[in-house]
């Protein structure tokens, strides 16, 4: 019998072909993927299984959570006699968590979990993709920042702390401007148009290529001067990420751990989407959360409103109220949304929220699969917010 040997170098160079070919094709899919979520054309299990696990589709960073957790209470609550009409419609808590595809549903009153369900099979352990909730929580980094002297002034131009931004399109602008998307670049945040700015972020984001985010942002068209013109853009999220990184020194990941996850007390490590290997995390998506801790980060927020530590002073009623834009009230703030009678929210596509109501001591947690991008809530989600949080504080009171 004739023996056969294999060349070292020939199997390792084998193998790595192997290697990288599996690695475009998991590429390919997960591109596939990310594609058909922003079209809103995923079925509803493929979607709800992608929910889960977002950080297949690109790196990420681990946010690290607390040793001790902040401990909530429990209060049980009856919601069987909770409704809402609305156009003549009424719905009760099934119909809202069924129609509108809720994944997870908690409210927290007072620091005690009052209501507290899990739907499409997720459980408490279960993480769940944030989409836009990352922008507030992004905001609340800079509010971080600025308190702790890493940033000087919200008066101070972009590329103070960016420095690929000289000379761009973002030369001029604020930080401010930038926390309340008025630096008056041309953006068309539309995700089912593979033409908008949006998607085409997205597929720059697709690409994996080091700085290749920020030079795209900084070879955008200007609308308007800064100051003057509001356009809800990703993009200008992606620059608060940045903005960390130039002015803390840290990846937005370790600030957000050392400020919020650790340092408040978050029980389950966070992922965060990257721009590249190793590289900068997505400022206006990406994070993976539970249920539970999109909750204890409203109450983070909600503590600070009411006693700053972390924040500066009056920061959370800055970042929730209207501002006015090009002479124009705009109901958006440093990436929250004001909800009247004093409350705000973060809000991602698909469904997911962060309520807080200040008035009624409450905070409501929201995750959800709804197929479209685009508004899709068959019961109107706020509405129904600030009923509920009516109804469980005035029966705990």
């Amino acid at each position: 019998m004739t023996s056969m040997t294999y060349s070292s170098p020939l199997i390792a160079a084998a193998l790595t072909l192997v290697s990288t070919a599996t690695l475009a094709q998991s590429s390919e899919q997960s591109q596939a993927e990310v594609r058909k979520l922003y079209s809103g054309r995923m079925m509803p299990d493929e979607q709800v299984e992608l929910s889960r696990h977002i950080d297949r589709l690109f790196p990420t960073r681990t946010v690290k959570a607390a040793s001790s957790p902040h401990e909530f209470g429990t209060r049980d609550a009856s919601l069987e006699d909770f409704s809402l009409t609305h156009e003549g419609v009424t719905y009760d808590i099934y119909d809202f968590m069924a129609l509108n595809r809720v994944s997870g549903l908690m409210a927290v009153h007072d620091n005690d979990v009052v209501f507290e369900q899990y739907a499409l099979s997720n459980t408490a352990d279960t993480p769940w993709m944030s989409m836009s909730i990352a922008k507030s929580i992004s905001s609340t980094l800079i509010g971080a920042a600025l308190n702790d002297g890493h940033i000087e002034s919200l008066d101070d131009a972009v590329s103070k702390y960016v420095p690929e931004l000289e000379g761009s399109v973002y030369d001029d602008v604020t930080v401010e401007q930038i926390l309340l998307m008025a630096s008056g670049v041309a953006w068309d945040e539309t995700y089912a148009d593979p033409d908008s700015q949006r998607r085409q972020m997205l597929e720059v984001q697709l690409s994996q290529e080091p700085g290749a985010l920020l030079e795209f942002m900084g070879g955008l068209e200007r609308a308007g001067e800064p100051g003057e013109v509001w356009n809800y853009s990703t993009g200008e999220t992606q620059l608060l990420s940045a903005i960390i990184n130039g002015a803390v020194g840290k990846s937005a990941s370790e600030y957000l751990s050392e400020k919020i996850w650790s340092g408040y007390g978050m029980e389950t490590d966070a992922k965060w989407w990257l721009d590249s290997e190793d590289g900068q995390e997505i400022g206006g998506s990406g994070l993976l959360i539970t249920l539970k801790d999109y909750a204890r980060f409203g109450q983070f927020v909600l503590d600070e409103y009411n006693e700053p530590n972390v924040l500066p002073e009056g920061w959370v009623a800055e970042s929730a109220r209207p501002h006015e834009i090009g002479g124009e009230e705009i109901e958006y703030g440093y990436s929250w949304w004001p909800e009247g009678e004093g409350a705000f929210s973060a809000v991602g596509i698909f469904g997911q929220w962060v309520f807080i109501d200040p008035d009624n001591d409450m905070v409501i947690a929201m995750t959800g699969a709804q197929p479209k991008a685009e508004a899709f809530e068959i019961v109107p989600v706020t509405q129904f917010f600030h009923a509920l949080s009516d109804h469980l504080a005035g029966e705990n009171q």
